[in-house]
């Protein structure tokens, strides 16, 4: 089962997140700040990260950054209610980018292409 962890400041996100994966077959591990974000990616190495930007503390691009420096192989997907962060260079480094909706189609459809990408990737 692959593991997505999902960091959003926003309770009612995570549990929604937490929910809808979960019916995906996903394992979801949550973290409700960047620090936290950081933590877990570390600890339980997820398959792929949910990355909300606008965090308290430390924000969602600054956590990626991190996150990637210790561990350049997991994908992470910004996921924020800010379009205009889409054009900014320094998520660029982000494997996908989903503005929020209410219609989750989207965000799932991203976790699963880049999720079956990953697994059909030739071993470096």
């Amino acid at each position: 089962m692959k593991t997505v962890l999902v960091a959003d400041d926003e309770i009612s996100i995570r549990k929604l997140y937490q929910r809808e994966l979960s019916r995906e077959g996903y394992s979801v591990v949550l973290a409700a700040n960047a620090q936290e974000a950081i933590k877990l990616a570390r600890e339980v190495v997820p398959d792929l990260v949910i990355m909300d930007i606008r965090m308290p503390g430390m924000d969602g691009i600054e956590a990626l950054g991190r996150i990637l420096e210790e561990n350049n192989e997991i994908p992470i997907v910004i996921n924020t209610a800010f379009s205009s962060y889409k054009d900014s260079f320094l998520s660029w480094s982000a494997d996908a980018y989903v503005t929020k909706s209410s219609d989750l189609t989207e965000l799932k459809d991203t976790v699963k292409t880049i999720l079956t990408d990953k697994e059909a990737a030739p071993a470096q």
